[in-house]
């Protein structure tokens, strides 16, 4: 089945071991991100453990929570949430200067509604969330994996895809962007197929004018790369 294809590689001593959809880069911290990280990590990074998350005691109320999947340094993570605090978010990053930079956004902005969570995003949503308890996937400019040969570590494709609806509630909704076609296409017709999601709009999404630009959209526009984006929801 695809399904295992996609999920796990058999190696030679036979052991399955998972495929990842990101590879860790070292990366180099500033003075301020080390900082911001090595003081406000205990309090704003969640652990992760193999047990459910109990949100209400996260954050203090019951408040919907959204989940972004890879939020690199954090600028556009922090914006959503300074202007929702009626909703909660959860940043899901292995990146430890990116870790460290969104910190130090949750410090200077006095962000009460965003938590972190520095681990493997699929290991997360398999044992850290409950099924029907998210109310969005973000997705914005994940890795392409742009050789054929790694297409297997993309993210926005099934059975991940599917993996994300069991977590989502009805109506609740998985929004992708991403400034690479060739994954924009692919991604279009991988949702397109998971059970349960239904397009929001014919083809692609327009622009959601609360979702803040960042550096990186920035340069895919110098390179004149189209930004596509995705909006499905759970029927």
């Amino acid at each position: 089945m695809q399904t295992e294809e996609i999920s796990t590689s058999r190696k030679s001593d036979g052991i399955h071991r998972e495929i990842h959809t990101f590879v860790l880069r070292q990366g180099h911290f500033t003075a301020s991100e080390r900082k911001a990280y090595e003081e406000m990590h205990d309090q704003f990074c969640i652990p992760y453990a193999e047990s459910l998350l109990d949100f209400e005691k996260i954050f203090g109320n019951s408040n919907p929570v959204v989940v972004e999947i890879g939020f690199g340094m954090g600028k556009a993570t922090a914006i959503i949430a300074q202007n929702n605090p009626q909703i909660n978010y959860i940043g899901i990053e292995v990146h430890k200067p990116g870790v460290g930079k969104l910190l130090g956004e949750i410090r200077d902005k006095n962000l009460k509604n965003l938590r972190i969570i520095e681990h493997d995003a699929m290991e997360i949503l398999k044992n850290q969330l409950a099924d029907s308890s998210v109310s969005a996937f973000h997705i914005f400019f994940p890795d392409p994996w742009q050789k054929k040969r790694h297409f297997k570590r993309r993210l926005v494709q099934r059975p991940r895809t599917d993996l994300m609806v069991q977590k989502l509630i009805k109506g609740g909704y998985l929004y992708f962007v991403t400034d690479w076609l060739p994954y924009a296409e692919f991604g279009i017709e991988q949702l397109s197929v998971t059970p349960g999601l239904k397009n929001r709009y014919e083809g692609y999404a327009p622009h959601q004018e609360w979702r803040p630009e960042t550096r990186f959209e920035q340069k895919g526009i110098d390179a004149n790369r189209v930004i596509n984006e995705m909006m499905f929801e759970k029927i």
